[in-house]
């Protein structure tokens, strides 16, 4: 079944999620809770009301959020907020971790301890992301009753 998928993370890692995000594992669905820099820091001048009306519109009919966690990911009140209203509306969650996905320079970090209570957590790299991903979207849209 075609799903909307919002996917969470913290901008710094931005190389690492779009790596997630273009490996056209669901390709199809559709893929929402990206923007790009200069859209985001002009969102960004309009203050914290305006950041969260463009998440909730980019939230709008997904049915699964995907956490996509690095090093910093735990810092992140949008990704914090991303998460509430994700688990407001009833979407399936699951948290990957993608620190030990290389950046553009070859660096890979270490993952922080965000962990969303009641849903699956995967490693990109150990847990063969790239294969796995549309079943892990499939069953937190399941276990969601989406």
């Amino acid at each position: 079944m075609a799903r909307k998928v919002f996917f969470s993370f913290k901008y710094d890692d931005v190389q690492r999620a779009m790596n997630v995000r273009n490996s056209n594992v669901i390709e199809g669905d559709k893929k929402s809770g990206f923007i790009d820099k200069a859209a985001f820091e002009k969102v960004e001048k309009n203050g914290y009301g305006a950041i969260k009306k463009w998440i909730d519109k980019q939230l709008e009919g997904t049915t699964v959020t995907v956490v996509l966690v690095g090093k910093n990911t735990h810092k992140s009140r949008w990704v914090k907020y991303e998460i509430d209203q994700s688990i407001a509306r009833g979407n399936g969650i699951i948290t990957i971790d993608i620190s030990k996905i290389p950046d553009l320079q070859e660096n890979t970090t270490d993952c922080c301890s965000l962990r969303v209570p009641d849903c699956d957590h995967y490693q990109w790299n150990n847990d063969k992301g790239r294969k796995n991903l549309g079943k892990w979207v499939e069953s937190a849209a399941e276990k969601a009753g989406k």
